[in-house]
């Protein structure tokens, strides 16, 4: 079994159109896709029109489920960019997505973690910033959860994590924003270190699950260009760079 795993595409459709190019070349089985889709400063509905026709395994990320909760005028700049230009058949496709799911009884999709959109899987946000989690944090988060593969996001971080076990934990890393920050639950960033749009691609091997983190190449800069004609000047350097200005 030879499986993509994209997430975190955030709107950014030049990216994703790379990434697309480079599965296709990589003769896997299937696609998964674990959510924050749309939200951000560059093509939610363009993204959307591009993702619906595809045959993917897709759940929700945390942005999802604030695009279907929150009331518009509570909604950070880019849960907003994609609200107001997201059309009917977008929304009817959001709503039919589950917010984590099991497939291939040994594969479990998660965005964060199971049951929390919002917490990270492999690291933890500490007052002095993010450190990688403990391997015992990691098994509790992981508790309950029988299957040998889980696949989160959210972090838009690339890694992997055996637990002792065996079971295996891959975040694939962000498909189009490479750096981020956050003050929850204190101030921190997320910074991928370059600009490249990130996916793996994950094959279960008589050893175990093997992975390869792959880094694509796309135009960059034009993206960064369209992020400041919309008005969205703090995903410039983030989308140049892979780091927080």
């Amino acid at each position: 079994m030879k499986i993509a795993a994209i997430s975190d595409i955030h709107g950014n459709l030049a990216a994703l159109d790379a990434v697309l190019k480079d599965i296709a070349r990589q003769d896997v089985d299937f696609v998964v896709n674990l959510g924050d889709l749309f939200s951000g400063a560059l093509q939610p509905a363009e993204t959307a029109d591009r993702l619906l026709p595809l045959p993917f395994i897709t759940i929700r990320g945390n942005h999802e489920r604030q695009l279907l909760e929150n009331d518009p005028q509570q909604m950070s700049l880019s849960d907003r960019h994609a609200y107001s230009a997201l059309r009917t058949e977008h929304w009817e496709w959001l709503k039919s997505l589950p917010a984590e799911l099991r497939i291939e009884d040994d594969i479990l999709l998660v965005h964060g973690i199971p049951g929390n959109d919002l917490m990270y899987f492999l690291e933890e946000v500490t007052q002095d910033g993010v450190v990688l989690a403990s391997a015992e944090l990691v098994q509790q988060r992981a508790a309950g959860v029988r299957e040998s593969l889980i696949l989160c996001g959210h972090t838009h971080l690339p890694r992997k994590f055996e637990l002792a076990d065996g079971r295996v934990i891959i975040n694939p890393g962000s498909v189009g924003l490479p750096a981020y920050d956050d003050d929850q639950p204190f101030y921190h960033k997320m910074e991928s270190g370059s600009p490249h749009a990130r996916y793996a691609v994950i094959e279960r091997k008589q050893t175990g699950w093997e992975v390869d983190f792959r880094q694509v190449i796309y135009d960059w800069n034009s993206a960064a260009k369209q992020a400041e004609a919309n008005q969205r000047p703090d995903w410039v350097v983030p989308l140049r760079e892979g780091k927080i200005a």
